[in-house]
């Protein structure tokens, strides 16, 4: 048997992670789909940010301090590969302050305890996250997920991954041309193209964005068509991975806080003005809150 050496890459750790915990969490998140075949490991595959090329990586986490990434792509794409896949696991911030969050509020606290070491797992990037706020705008969860699926295994590519076949979300060029899908809102496949048309050009580069003042960014979104206030937080906090947004509109978000607060009235600006003790991390926190909201939501069904 001939063993194919793969390109590999390593990721520096600050804080505390738990890759094991981001493969859980990506293997029960419906719009990722991907499989736990390896326990422990992470398999992903996607398009690679503004070059568009599909690639594959297997994370492992060998140490507290290190991840392996085993690149499965061009080898000339091995660092893009390992710089993406740190931003999609929030290895890009440095967490060794992640504690003080929790030392400044007990609620916060409790939640770092029941998790420890998850942090966000994002998209591949903000034109992928950008694609799944369309498809999931005021339709079923399943529904998009189902318009998902259907859109990737016509217009996406697959991938070999580490002994899996997985298919990357279609790059920017196929979606722009994509036809007719049933099932497909009328709407939403206009706006899908209009995307794929401004991700192509540059407009959804999650450095750039990142690089923004956060208020300016979320406007700078909204003028995509079919993107409001609460898409644009999606795209900011999930795709490009800004680390430190207040989601203003995520509703579900808020019930969540209102509960685990005793807070049964407050509005948005009180809830805003709690989440001030999360800073830096206040996009961290809002995903703990999520992530236990809806485990709780599972046990009481």
């Amino acid at each position: 048997m001939t063993t194919i050496s793969r390109p590999c890459g390593e990721i520096a750790v600050y804080g505390e992670f738990d890759l094991a915990a981001a493969a859980r969490f990506l293997t029960g998140f419906a719009p990722a789909g991907q499989p736990d075949s390896e326990p422990g490991a992470l398999r992903v595959a996607f398009a690679l940010d503004g070059e568009w090329t599909p690639v594959g990586a297997v994370l492992r986490q060998r140490s507290p301090g290190e991840v392996t990434v085993e690149v499965h792509g061009p080898p000339e794409h091995t660092d893009a590969v390992v710089a993406q896949v740190r931003r999609m696991c929030s290895l890009d911030v440095d967490g060794a302050a992640f504690p003080e969050a929790g030392a400044r509020d007990p609620v916060v606290s409790l939640l770092q305890g029941l998790h420890p070491g998850l942090r966000p797992v994002l998209f591949a990037s903000p034109y992928e996250a950008a694609c799944w706020a369309v498809l999931s705008h005021r339709i079923w969860m399943t529904q998009a997920v189902r318009l998902r699926r259907r859109l990737t295994e016509r217009y996406g590519t697959e991938v070999e991954v580490g002994g899996s076949r997985l298919r990357c979300f279609p790059a920017p060029a196929a979606l722009a041309k994509a036809e007719y899908q049933p099932g497909l809102p009328g709407p939403k496949l206009p706006r899908l193209r209009a995307i794929a048309e401004a991700a192509a050009e540059g407009m959804l580069d999650a450095a750039r964005l990142r690089a923004m003042p956060a208020e300016e960014a979320l406007k700078e979104l909204q003028l995509l068509p079919g993107v409001g206030r609460f898409s644009a937080e999606l795209i900011l906090i999930r795709g490009a991975g800004h680390p430190d947004v207040f989601p203003r509109s995520e509703t579900r978000l808020h019930e969540i806080m209102r509960d685990a607060y005793h807070l049964p009235d407050a509005g948005v600006a009180e809830l805003a003005e709690i989440a001030e003790a999360w800073a830096p991390f206040r996009s961290w926190v809002a995903f703990l809150f999520r992530v236990e909201g809806e485990a709780r939501m599972r046990e009481s069904r």
